[in-house]
């Protein structure tokens, strides 16, 4: 009896599927694919932010190849992820490691090494740039022992490592959390082997966890590559509008971002900028799984 009720309602109602699919079709249509679609036809115009501009080809392509602020930004961006995606893989692995036993008072720690996840990336920013400002209080306490003022936000290099440090601060928690789900599952009989065997923390470290997790390790590799890729926030708020000093820090998305804005702001080439983005990230993505289906073949 139900099943023939179920059959008659679905010949009544043969779109009911759809209709419940369609406000999360809707929103993925408006704010990503079409968006999407007109970046990639954008990037190809000559268009301005109050202009609609005409079709030109490859000639925002070919300026990007003689842009030197182009490749700065790549520069940059790649920089960023050879500096943050090694920390962001293995230190929230050992941090997890830290608060995985269940002891008084480590719900308290899990919770604090969260919180930076939770803050707003504006609010983070600012403290550290507070924190390491010329007369922030970092520079205070070395000048107090001797040490001098460092330019932590008026040094290219340095600029760029206080804004990875900020990015690996700031991310900790989050990835700590995968490896606690990854841990969890973990079984307790391999560690009780290895110790029988006289593997020590360290053996077990190496022998036992990491090839435990090392699909959860692939994982945030992926995703911290990505995000570490498209950095904004973090060098913006640090670096300014600017991009620093000479603009040597700035960033592709960056770069995006003040190109394509304002009154007169270029937006097919900003478009062609972005789809350089897009198509570096899908070719990091794609080479982090072909190196983990290589180690599993």
């Amino acid at each position: 009896m139900a099943l023939s009720t179920v059959s008659r309602v679905r010949r009544q109602l043969p779109t009911s599927p759809w209709l419940f699919a369609a406000p999360g079709l809707l929103i993925t249509g408006v704010f990503i694919l079409y968006p999407f679609g007109a970046t990639l036809a954008n990037a190809f115009t000559d268009r301005r932010t109050l202009l609609p501009g005409h079709f030109v080809g490859f000639a925002n392509f070919r300026e990007l190849w003689h842009d030197d602020m182009f490749w700065t930004g790549l520069r940059n961006s790649t920089l960023y992820i050879v500096g943050v995606v090694p920390a962001l893989v293995v230190l929230p692995l050992l941090l997890a490691l830290l608060v995985q036993k269940n002891i008084p008072g480590i719900t308290f720690f899990r919770s604090a090494f969260y919180t930076p996840v939770v803050a707003s990336i504006v609010v983070v920013g600012l403290i550290w740039v507070w924190l390491l400002d010329e007369r922030g209080l970092v520079n205070s306490l070395l000048e107090s022992i001797g040490v001098g003022r460092i330019g932590f936000l008026s040094d290219q290099w340095l600029l760029l490592l206080s804004a990875m440090a900020v990015t690996v601060w700031k991310g900790l928690g989050y990835y700590m959390i995968i490896y606690l789900a990854a841990l969890a599952n973990v079984p307790r009989e391999l560690h009780e082997a290895a110790s029988v065997d006289g593997a020590g923390a360290v053996r077990r470290f190496f022998t036992v966890t990491v090839p435990a997790v090392r699909s959860t390790m692939v994982l945030v590799g992926a995703l911290s590559s990505v995000a570490a890729f498209k950095v904004f926030s973090e060098v913006y708020l640090m670096a300014g509008p600017s991009g620093g000093p000479a603009g040597e820090d700035t960033t592709l998305v960056m770069l995006v971002q003040r190109t394509g804005t304002g009154l007169t702001g270029r937006v097919g080439y900003a478009s062609a900028l972005s789809v350089v983005v897009f198509v570096v990230t899908v070719a990091l993505m794609l080479l982090v799984l072909r190196a983990d289906r290589k180690e599993d073949a």
